[in-house]
């Protein structure tokens, strides 16, 4: 009988000894190099092994049947094989490279980016606002990068050739339709946010996302702060009006607004203009903003508002009237944005939202009434989906409404109404594809029906990036752009077609220790421009869509804040070849607004010793076209240069408190941005012409500002 055991027992262990199946292989990158300390095992079990410094690695398991071999080690994603158990002998596995978000390519091309979110900045947060001669304005601070051009009689963003009216500007993905302080020609407007209650900005100079349309050259987008990181309250007293702003917490949801009151009376008073104008009643505004944030654990609400009431009475030379031309104003904005995100388990997020505004103007020219009135909404769904590391799909639905209506009054009684009323639908769908950390693609498309015109669009948009070294890396974008004719034009005609471009960019950047530089070229093709036979739109002009033009140029960017302590400063350069045949044009020229070199350079010094920020920034542009009747051709005269010099001082009354004082082209160079010329020759048979200036050569502010908040280390100075 124990002979019969111990037989049994040996039979047993022989079936177990022979039930061992060995697993073996190599583990290689895509190169055929090994990976060694890969990890190797068979999932739900105990058996499994390393890779030796070959990349080779080999265990016994006693499992049977199907089972799953699984590979992983820091860097590479995991990898299964998945079959019978027998067959895992003599593999060779192929790992592929883990897509780094910290240091892996990025989608960049015609793109600068500002602030705490964003991966790769060649700005730094709230750099828009620190700029001296910007005067806290942040579209005057934007137009030191390239690919902007500076044009001072505006004030607007004029980008690669392309007029104020093709860029578009976004809070939180909802578009802003009145984005700009309302003013009269010749006199440059400044943006209507304040910078507090933004974490970072976006700047798309060409080639931009395809969630974004209506506009040709550019797109804005402004992103609010999520969780403000203390209570604080900001209060400044300033040489143009004053202000006050606050921040409340109650746990997760979080309150701030900011209110400034704004009257150049007293500055007129000391420092008037004397470039052909002169004040009734100087310019007069009180603004606020108020944003309310709630979040949840997978959830963001955000409730934005913003309201604008000003009012000016100004008379300007104007070279055809003996007397000065009156132009008075009153405008009021009101503008809300609501948006919602909700963040689920399984990598999707939804986000949904709304904006809507009202604007109004109330203008006097001469003696001659206009009333304008334009009510507008924006609605958007959007779904976004990361499959992994390697693969994010965005895609969503928007609409926009537009109502404009205005009313032009003559002092006979005669009267003229002109309006629109548009519905903009639009679909997007875009995908952001990484093969690896060196190569990644973004590959999507729009489309558009807008019902005032009856047209419905397709655009594509692609975008490609290849990291050349572990600082390097270069991008190609491509994309069809449409937009609206502007509302000065469908407002008198609305049987007229979308206007379109075609961008073409190829970018080279470079990062490393505190260092960036940017090369961008780019070529846009313009098509369907509109054009008039009048000098202006107005009723009786006969419009059409048969304009077109190109824009092609360099842009480069340099920016250290390294090699020198407690200095920073970037330098900017832009050359331009554009030209059109658009508006009332007679032929294929350069516009006025689109010199063909730019360049600026900005720096910022902070001297220890006197608990101060020095600021100081120039900016030089090229002569300008403008139209000469005195002599043959068309556009062929050119401006003077254009030279600006401003500087700012920030000083440290203590930790919270900060003195403030800017000046602007303080060298005074009498900048001309164009001519006007008489309707009629002179005795002599030559049009007599005056020069369209600034208002004044230079600009002074002063200003003090005192942050109240818990930490008592707060202050404004990234601010000024």
């Amino acid at each position: 009988m124990k002979n019969q055991i111990l037989i049994a027992v040996v039979l047993l262990g022989s079936c177990f000894a022979s039930a061992q199946t060995t697993v073996s292989g190599r583990v290689t990158d895509k190169s055929g190099n090994p990976i060694p300390e890969a990890n190797v095992y068979l999932e739900g079990t105990y058996d499994g092994a390393s890779t030796d410094i070959e990349g080779s690695f080999y265990f016994e398991t006693s499992e049977s049947g199907t089972q799953t071999l699984a590979v992983s080690v820091l860097g590479y994603e995991p990898h299964y094989e998945m079959g019978e158990v027998s067959y895992f002998e003599n593999l060779t596995i192929v790992l592929v490279e883990a897509i780094n978000q910290l240091t892996g390519v990025t989608l960049s091309a015609g793109t600068f980016e500002a602030g705490d979110n964003s991966k790769v900045s060649a700005l730094k947060p709230l750099d828009i606002v620190t700029t001296a001669g910007a005067a806290g304005d942040f579209v005057a601070a934007l137009q030191t990068l390239p690919g902007t051009t500076t044009v001072n009689e505006d004030g607007r963003l004029f980008v690669r050739g392309g007029g104020a009216g093709e860029t578009q500007i976004f809070i939180d993905g909802l578009r802003v339709f009145q984005p700009f302080n309302a003013t009269t020609v010749n006199l440059p407007t400044r943006a209507r946010f304040s910078p507090f209650l933004f974490k970072g900005i976006t700047f798309s100079t060409g080639g931009y996302s395809a969630e974004y349309g209506q506009a040709l050259s550019s797109v804005l987008l402004l992103n609010s702060i999520d969780v403000p990181d203390q209570e604080k309250t900001d209060i400044s007293a300033m040489s143009v009006g004053a202000g006050v702003g606050h921040t409340e917490i109650w746990g997760d949801a979080s309150l701030s607004f900011n209110t400034q009151y704004i009257n150049l009376s007293p500055y007129e008073t000391l420092i008037p203009s004397t470039q052909g104008m002169r004040w009734n009643s100087p310019y007069e505004s009180i603004a606020g903003e108020a944003i309310f944030r709630s979040r949840g654990d997978k959830s963001m609400f955000k409730l934005y508002t913003g309201f604008n009431y000003a009012n000016f009475d100004i008379e300007q030379e104007d070279i055809n009237f003996e007397e000065f031309v009156r132009f008075r104003l009153r405008n009021n904005n009101l503008y809300y944005n609501s948006t919602y995100r909700y963040f689920f388990d399984n990598n999707w997020t939804i986000s949904a939202g709304g904006s809507i505004s009202w604007d109004t103007n109330d203008i006097g020219v001469l003696t001659d009434e206009i009333q304008t009135r334009e009510t507008a909404s924006h609605v958007k769904l959007k779904l976004k989906k990361m499959f992994g590391s390697r693969f994010t799909l965005n895609m969503g639905s928007e609409l926009f409404n537009i109502n404009y209506t205005e009313t032009f009054t003559a002092p006979d009684g005669f009267t003229f109404d002109s309006d629109f009323n548009d519905r903009i639908w639009a679909g997007f769908a875009e995908g952001d594809l990484f093969f690896s950390n060196e190569l990644a693609l973004k590959l999507g498309a729009r489309a558009e029906h807008t019902s005032v015109l009856g047209e419905f669009t397709i655009a594509p948009r692609l975008s490609l990036a290849y990291k050349s070294g572990e600082y390097a890396q270069f991008s190609l974008a491509y994309g069809d752009f449409y937009q609206n004719p502007l509302s000065e034009v469908i407002k008198f005609d609305q049987d007229l077609g979308l206007e379109k471009t075609s961008h073409y960019i190829l970018n080279y950047q470079y990062l490393k220790n505190g260092k960036t530089f940017r090369a961008e070229a780019y070529y846009k093709d313009y098509d369907n421009l509109i054009k008039f036979d009048t000098e202006l739109p107005q009723f009786d002009s006969q419009f059409d869509n048969t304009g077109e033009g190109y824009a092609a140029g360099l842009d480069i960017f340099w920016r250290d804040n390294k090699t020198v302590k407690n200095l920073d400063y970037w330098i900017s350069y832009s050359y331009l070849d554009t030209e059109r045949n658009f508006r009332n044009f007679v032929e294929t020229a350069t516009p006025n607004f689109a010199p063909k070199h730019n360049f600026s350079l900005v720096t910022k010094y902070w001297v220890d010793k006197l608990k101060s920020q020095i600021g100081v920034s120039y900016n030089f542009a090229t002569g300008r076209p403008y139209e000469n009747p005195n002599t043959p051709g068309f556009l062929n005269e050119r401006t003077r240069t254009l030279n600006n010099l401003s500087i700012n001082w920030s000083y440290l009354i203590d930790q919270q408190k900060i003195l403030f004082f800017s000046a602007s082209n303080v060298l005074g160079f009498n900048n001309i941005s164009d001519y006007q010329y008489a309707n009629t020759p002179n005795a002599n048979g030559i049009f007599d012409r005056r020069a369209i200036t600034p208002p004044a050569d230079s600009f002074f502010f002063v200003g003090f500002f005192w942050t109240i908040s818990a930490d008592k280390k707060s202050n404004q100075l990234d601010n000024l």
